[in-house]
C-alpha cells in the first residue's frame, strides 16, 4: 500500500541521511501510521459484513468519527513538529 511505502521511505531516509530534525521524522512517521490505522478502522465500520459488530454505529457516524480523529491527529502532529 502507499502508506507502507511512505513509512519505509521515511525510515530509510532517517537511516541514511540522519535524524537532525528528529521531531519532524517522528511526526511524519506517527502521522502515516495513524492515518493507516484510522483508515482500516473506518473500512471495518462501514463494511456491511461487520454490521453485527458495529450495530449502534451508522456509516455516517463512522465517517464523522474518522474526520474528527484526523483533525485531532493532525493538530497534535503539527504541534509536535514545533
Amino acid at each position: 500500500s502507499l502508506h507502507v511505502l511512505h513509512r519505509i521511505t521515511q525510515f530509510l531516509y532517517c537511516c541514511l541521511i540522519g535524524t537532525f530534525p528528529f521531531n519532524s521524522f517522528l511526526s511524519g512517521f506517527i502521522s502515516t501510521v495513524s492515518c493507516f490505522v484510522l483508515g482500516v478502522c473506518l473500512r471495518l465500520q462501514v463494511n456491511p459484513e461487520n454490521k453485527h459488530q458495529f450495530s449502534g454505529i451508522s456509516a455516517e457516524r463512522g465517517f464523522a468519527d474518522f474526520i474528527l480523529a484526523h483533525v485531532i491527529l493532525h493538530l497534535v502532529v503539527v504541534n509536535f513538529i514545533g
